[in-house]
């Protein structure tokens, strides 16, 4: 019998783990200045609840982002691919586009131009998921699955910390400074993600992978090979289960974005100062987020990842009453601390669990296709739902909202129990 020993700490620091953490910077900046900063932002120049909460349907680039995840995996970008190869091409067209976009976004006005406004909103977030697309396939394809683990750690964290640059450090400068100087920093902050993707190696094509012009054989011949191919995979692999695993990484995060939406909002309303909400829900908040993070990786190694599903499921949903109990309380800075520590560890353990079981269900041959369906459909219905999050709590209050918000994860828990059950059943009764 051998002892399994875990890797030394020079192991966290290969070239791969490194451009992961910085790829992860990159790919989590753009989602909080599209999402919940925007929302403080829209909060304060005057705009209702219930067009504040539209305001969650510019995500839904990020859910549909697999409708053109096959010209991500196959089409050549003019000089750029030549220079770069195809994924850091892709990787750096959208990070520039990103960064254009953020600044033209700094100079508006939301409240004056609203709809110009959300058009510009829309295109940094089409941009951002398709940095994820090419993030997402480099992470898959630069190493083997024994090194899938780590590299979700790392991208995760990478992550996080952007999510506190884009969260907290935009919420000091525009209490400080503006709106507008916010968001020209973060501008500013992806040239993080240019220069990694600048100085970081070409991860080697797979041997399935499809190469050649994109429409050397005609339009049918791609759309088969490209666009449904990756669908018929996976259903040939799964069966008809396929449907419930689909479901399943549909609802897993459908509460925590439905919440999402009107936290900062919430806090504000509360009477919290962006000061506030930035040093307890952002940084102090990601120290709790890491330490998931952390929490989520060793799950996975100590219990496995089945057990580490259902527990992540669970933890999405329950957590999101400790804000039921923070109305209740008002502006208590301890409240809300005990708030964001048990939310925030929810988000990290969940994130390291579900990018894990994501990975494990992608096909290299059809690597930014298949990760882009997976993450696309647990994107899709949460931001459906949480477009409606403001006319829900007009209605039932901020308590309520809390209760219902916690209440949508359930369908997510049973679904996880049973997607575990068959994979221990499938399991058992391969050949050994």
């Amino acid at each position: 019998m051998t002892t399994k020993v875990s890797p030394g700490w020079r192991y966290y620091l290969q070239e791969k783990i490194v451009v992961i953490f910085f790829l992860g910077f990159s790919g989590g900046l753009p989602f909080p200045l599209v999402y919940a900063t925007l929302t403080a932002w829209l909060s304060e120049a005057g705009l209702q609840k219930s067009t504040i909460s539209t305001f969650a349907w510019v995500g839904f680039a990020y859910a549909f982002k697999f409708l053109w995840s096959p010209l991500v995996d196959r089409l050549t970008l003019p000089v750029l691919t030549a220079l770069l190869g195809r994924r850091r091409a892709w990787l750096l067209l959208s990070q520039t586009a990103i960064g254009i976009s953020l600044l033209f976004l700094s100079g508006m006005d939301p409240a004056a131009a609203t709809g110009i406004f959300a058009l510009v909103a829309i295109a940094v977030a089409f941009s951002s998921a398709t940095q994820d697309m090419a993030i997402d396939a480099y992470r898959i394809e630069c190493a083997g699955t024994e090194m899938q683990a780590p590299l979700a750690a790392a991208y995760q964290y990478g992550y996080r910390i952007s999510l506190i640059v884009g969260g907290a450090g935009a919420l000091y400068i525009a209490e400080y400074g503006s709106w507008e100087l916010a968001y020209q920093s973060m501008a500013a902050c992806m040239i993080i993600g240019l220069l990694t993707t600048i100085l970081c190696k070409e991860p080697a094509l797979p041997e399935s992978a499809q190469t050649g012009p994109i429409f050397d054989r005609g339009f049918l011949a791609w759309f088969l090979e490209s666009v449904v191919g990756p669908f018929v995979d996976f259903f040939k692999r799964y069966g008809s289960f396929a449907l419930t695993m689909l479901a399943f990484i549909a609802l897993f995060r459908i509460s925590d974005y439905v919440l999402g939406i009107l936290a900062n909002p919430f806090y504000l309303d509360l009477g919290f100062t962006k000061a506030q909400i930035a040093s307890v829900a952002k940084v102090y908040g990601l120290w709790v987020a890491l330490f998931g993070i952390a929490g989520g990786g060793w799950s996975v190694i100590r219990f496995g990842l089945s057990k580490s599903l259902i527990g992540a499921a669970t933890l999405i949903a329950t957590t999101n009453l400790f804000f039921a109990g923070l109305a209740y309380t008002g502006p208590e800075i301890l409240a809300l601390a005990l708030t964001i520590s048990f939310d925030n560890f929810a988000q990290g353990f969940a994130g390291t669990v579900f990018i894990a079981y994501l990975s494990s269900l992608t096909n290299i041959s059809f690597t930014a296709t298949q990760y882009a369906l997976f993450s696309s459909l647990s994107v899709f219905f949460g931001k459906l739902i949480a477009g409606y999050s403001g006319e829900v709590q007009e209605m039932l209050g901020y308590v309520g909202f809390f209760v219902y918000a916690a209440a949508l994860g359930i369908p997510s828990i049973i679904l996880s129990i049973i997607v575990v059950r068959h994979a221990r059943l499938k399991s058992n009764h391969e050949p050994g």
